[in-house]
């Protein structure tokens, strides 16, 4: 037994230290990485090469001087409607809901009131009178001229018949703004409910009333908002305006809806001060039929007033670590290895992928900088 046990411990330890060989070779590949000395970096062209690394040098960039402001999505007042009715009645009729599509001169509601009957009622009977009264008036005149009848009696018909015109008209244009016909009132069709139309295309944002509600003329009853155009209306502070001017460039984003930026040009500023020391400034947006911009979303906005000249090189080729910034510069190439030094800088503007860095004896044009793969050395 105690034979078998030491044939089977002198096979083990041969196995053992072949395991152990293998795997230190193994940690000995897996810990093949970059040398580092101090600020100094060092490593191979392969490991450039297959970590897809890459070098530049200092450009000259144009970066923008902004004004940041705040705003919404708004339409200008003639795209927006709130919808009234001229006399106040029931709502008889009201099919549409929030979000649908109308044309203008839709229905929007039908409205009924007993008094659209009793105007109509009195228009008719105005009408007759007037034709009696304007033949009597014009009998009149004629005795008048002719030295047959008093003035007194010319002078009344004259009156009653002028009354009864002005009454006439009064009558006709009111059934005209209740949208109902005066020709088809004098034809003797009389209806006690009118309808209201809509003032322009666009969508229905806001519906007050449902079906059976009295609704007075000061009583919204709905309200359209035609988006086709729309614009930015933002809060310059009022430290800021005297460095915006119509035409220069805004670029914007809507922080809730999209990480996207868009482009929109400053159209008209405000000549006032509001309460809160901000003037409004309105810009009209590029391309806004690509966008599906709403109404009252808010926007960060970026109004360019001026650009400045900078040195700068890819914001990737910057790694700030404890509020500090730091590149990678190339030292030295020698043979097949590269030795880049970590130096702070002092960071200004970004704008479009690029940093500004400050350049005052420390780089000139010669200097490369490692712009890719910057994350996976410093801080090694």
């Amino acid at each position: 037994m105690k034979h078998l046990i030491y044939k089977i411990l002198v096979l083990a330890l041969p196995l053992s230290f072949i395991n152990c060989e293998d795997l230190k070779q193994e940690n000995n590949k897996a810990s093949e990485n970059v040398a580092t000395s101090d600020d100094n970096i060092v490593l191979t062209k392969a490991q450039f090469e297959q970590s897809a690394m890459k070098l530049g040098g200092l450009e000259e960039r144009s970066f923008p001087i902004v004004v940041k402001t705040n705003g919404m999505i708004d339409v200008p007042p003639e795209n927006r409607a709130v919808v009234s009715a001229t006399m106040g009645g029931y709502i008889k009729k009201t099919p549409l809901l929030i979000g649908d599509i109308v044309k203008k001169g839709q229905v929007l509601v039908t409205i009924e009131n007993p008094e659209f009957v009793s105007m109509q009622q009195e228009y008719v009977e105005v009408k007759e009178q007037l034709t009696y009264l304007k033949s009597e008036y014009e009998r009149q005149k004629t005795l008048f001229d002719e030295n047959i009848t008093s003035q007194k009696k010319y002078l009344k018909a004259q009156s009653e018949y002028k009354t009864a015109r002005a009454k006439y008209n009064g009558l006709h244009k009111q059934l005209s703004m209740l949208n109902i016909s005066p020709t088809n009132v004098e034809k003797g069709i009389i209806t006690s409910t009118t309808m209201i139309y809509a003032p322009i295309s666009g969508s229905i944002t806001k519906v007050n009333v449902n079906k059976g509600t009295f609704v007075s003329p000061a009583s919204p009853i709905m309200e359209i908002i035609d988006n086709d155009h729309i614009h930015i209306e933002l809060a310059v502070f009022e430290k800021d305006i005297m460095n915006v001017k119509k035409g220069q460039r805004i670029t914007f984003k809507i922080p809730e809806a999209s990480t996207g930026a868009f482009e929109a040009e400053v159209h008209l500023i405000g000549k006032s001060i509001n309460e809160n020391r901000t003037i409004l400034v309105h810009g009209h947006p590029k391309d806004e039929s690509k966008n599906n911009f709403l109404i009252g979303m808010f926007v960060e906005a970026n109004i360019i007033t001026n650009s400045s000249l900078a040195k700068a090189i890819p914001s990737e080729a910057i790694v700030v670590i404890d509020n500090s910034s730091y590149v990678l510069i190339l030292e030295s190439e020698n043979g097949d290895e590269y030795t880049f030094t970590q130096i702070e800088v002092k960071t200004g503007n970004s704008y479009e992928g690029y940093t500004a860095i400050d350049t005052v004896n420390t780089f000139d044009a010669s200097t490369l900088f490692l712009t890719k793969g910057v994350f996976d050395l410093v801080g090694e």
